[in-house]
């Protein structure tokens, strides 16, 4: 299943976040819309959790118009969703068993996610190119972090290919997510 943390305006478009910082997280913005829509496309479930919407707006609409209709968004009152019955309830019901998880930020609630999910039986894989926080230290300690706890690292190309499975469906299926704009490792 795809899970998206925290993809809303208060943790990549507030005063103070810089323009290289800014561009970056607008690039992961466009890539968790990319991979929702592809999700949606192929039927993969996905699950998305917000953290105060009232004070950090609430998930960015393209990512929205992209995931399957009925698709869950949850507020969490904890970092980690794992931590909240709402949003581990929600992530069940997928019975899937693989979280592929994107979002912000990086090294506090999708770490969290991450490694609670894990610690809860599911793989965990984090696209470290549809993650962000605001800043590439920061970044790569939560890469770090998650992977010393053995949640996979992956990106989205190498997901897109992996779901795609086999050449005659990435032939089939491909093409169609062209509708989607541009693929995210282009981005």
């Amino acid at each position: 299943m795809l899970v998206v943390v925290d993809a809303q305006p208060g943790f990549f478009a507030y005063d103070g976040l810089s323009e290289g910082d800014a561009i970056e997280a607008s690039k992961a913005v466009t890539r968790i819309a990319w991979i929702a829509g592809l999700a949606a496309l192929l039927d993969v479930p996905a699950v998305v959790v917000e953290e105060g919407p009232e004070r950090n707006g609430h998930t960015d609409p393209a990512i929205l118009e992209r995931v399957r209709p009925g698709t869950p968004v949850i507020e969490k009152p904890t970092f980690g969703l794992a931590a909240h019955e709402a949003a581990v309830d929600a992530i069940r019901a997928t019975g899937r068993g693989t979280a592929v998880l994107t979002g912000f930020e990086t090294d506090v609630c999708v770490a969290q996610s991450a490694i609670g999910l894990l610690e809860l039986g599911f793989r965990a894989i984090v696209l470290e190119d549809a993650a962000f926080t605001n800043s590439a230290l920061e970044h790569e300690r939560g890469i770090a972090r998650m992977t010393g706890a053995g949640v996979e690292r992956n990106h989205c190309k190498g997901l897109v290919f992996e779901w795609l499975h086999t050449v005659d469906r990435a032939l089939e299926d491909f093409p169609k997510a062209k509708a989607l704009g541009t693929p995210p490792w282009r981005i």
